[in-house]
């Protein structure tokens, strides 16, 4: 018999709920989330509704203010930068680590992955295309053998997610770039390359995205607002 699921509880459907709304940009960069109204709307107290409120200040998708409440965080351009570069470093140690590790069952789940973003890049889909870039980096982070350096990976996901869609609402699609880097660095592993140099490519990959950023900012004159 399978286990019985345990079912949700209210805060961590609030939490959910939150979460899907300030990723998807329901809730943009700036909204106050009033406590009182979410919780008449879910029909719950306040109590489980801070507590979700809390879990995503903890992640940083939510700033708290004495007096004001607590809002979306808003789009911060220098911040992105900042974790990416950080993610770039990491990445590219734990991707160099875990080559060796990788079996054909690995190698195969690459290429898919890569295969399905260029077809979610034809059809002009970039929630579908990210989802499935996050699946070819996460095969890597699974062989990474140093635990440490992969929970520290993930922790900066996390904090990415606070200004990922608000950022990338602002700067052009590198969608191809992406998809060729990715099968260079496919090559590599499968061809048994150095350490040395699966990770200087893994790491330029985030790092070309840090610059695509950095070349939109130039040609607008620094704004990321959405006028």
């Amino acid at each position: 018999m399978s286990p019985v699921q345990t079912p949700p509880t209210k805060q961590q459907r609030l939490y959910e709920a939150i979460r899907e709304r300030i990723l998807s940009g329901a809730y943009g960069p700036g909204y106050r989330i009033v406590i009182d109204s979410v919780a008449e709307e879910f029909g719950v107290s306040t109590l489980p509704v801070r507590e979700a409120v809390r879990r995503l200040e903890a992640e940083g998708l939510v700033v708290y203010r004495p007096n004001a409440g607590a809002r979306v965080a808003p789009a911060e351009p220098g911040l992105f930068e900042e974790e990416m570069t950080v993610l770039a470093l990491l990445e590219g140690y734990a991707t160099a680590q875990a080559a060796p590790l990788l079996d054909q069952d690995d190698h195969r789940r690459l290429h898919e992955a890569t295969d399905a973003m260029a077809e979610a890049m034809e059809r002009m889909d970039p929630l579908e295309f990210g989802r499935h870039n996050r699946l070819f980096h996460h095969v890597i982070y699974d062989r990474c053998p140093n635990q440490a350096l992969v929970e520290m990976l993930r922790e900066v996901e996390r904090r990415l997610d606070a200004i990922r869609r608000t950022v990338f609402i602002h700067i052009p699609y590198r969608g191809s770039g992406s998809i060729a880097e990715h099968r260079e660095l496919i090559d590599l592993i499968e061809g048994g390359a150095s350490a040395k140099s699966i990770e200087t490519a893994a790491r330029a990959h985030k790092l070309n995205t840090v610059e695509s950023f950095r070349a939109w900012q130039r040609e607008h004159g620094g704004s990321t607002s959405s006028d």
